[in-house]
């Protein structure tokens, strides 16, 4: 498992390399000292897991989390107990507080390697063009923060991105949360085989497609699995019906 340890501090960067040291199955392949160091080498590097230092100057992880494309799994560490309870909503793999015990990092691991087991088995049932391809899927996951509140959202479960101004909705559950992202820029992010671009404000996900029906001028209206009626554009209706193959 390639590991990358994120942490303003060197000392603990240090400590911390030297106790993944006496795990095996374990291979750390870099570190960060910041946000911006850290981003530059998960994209370079592409580690199956971060070992996130919370709070850090100018940036903290979770800024970290929510600037990246692609999240990989991540262990939080910090020193700081009141962001437990946030890391934990988070959904994050697990959560170390400084000093790092060494029975507490072996147990994590083994969080990892039961996780990275069942992601492998999902890749290996998943089409070759999926596998194949570098955008986001419906295994893949995305960071949404919104105040206190953090997730980690597989995209299946997603059902609706809707644009708001710079921001985007995310439906999933009976959350609502924003992300400061345009609807473009996740359009081009997002496998077309899995999502669509029913309009210039909405993006829904085709698993979550419950019913269709025609519309004003050619449109359609789409029903979502939970309630949700989205107008598919006359101009995207017939791309639409191609893909559903109606």
């Amino acid at each position: 498992m390639r590991a990358l340890v994120i942490d303003d501090e060197r000392l603990a960067r240090k400590e911390l390399i030297g106790l993944l040291a006496d795990n095996e199955d374990v291979e750390v392949v870099g570190e960060a000292q910041n946000v911006d160091d850290a981003k530059e080498k998960i994209e370079k590097l592409q580690p199956d897991v971060i070992f996130l230092d919370i709070q850090m100057p100018e940036k903290t992880g979770f800024d970290l989390l929510e600037e990246l494309d692609h999240v990989p799994h991540v262990i939080f560490t910090t020193a700081y107990d009141e962001y437990a309870l946030q890391a934990f909503q988070v959904n994050a793999l697990d959560y170390l507080l400084k000093p790092i015990q060494p029975e507490r990092l072996t147990e994590a691991i083994k969080k990892l390697k039961t996780k990275i087991s069942e992601a492998a088995k999902e890749e290996a049932n998943a089409s070759p063009s999926t596998q194949n391809d570098k955008k986001l899927s419906l295994e893949d996951q995305v960071f949404v923060k919104d105040g206190d509140r953090c997730w980690f959202v597989k995209l299946e479960n997603v059902r609706l991105f809707e644009s708001d101004g710079n921001y985007i909705k995310v439906y999933f559950d009976t959350n609502k949360p924003m992300i400061h992202k345009s609807l473009n820029a996740l359009d081009e992010r997002l496998d077309e085989k899995s999502f669509f671009r029913a309009s210039r404000k909405h993006i829904i996900n085709l698993s979550w497609v419950e019913s269709i029906e025609p519309w004003f001028n050619g449109g359609l209206v789409v029903t979502l699995k939970g309630g949700d009626r989205i107008e598919v554009s006359r101009r995207q209706a017939a791309r639409f019906k191609d893909m559903m193959s109606l």
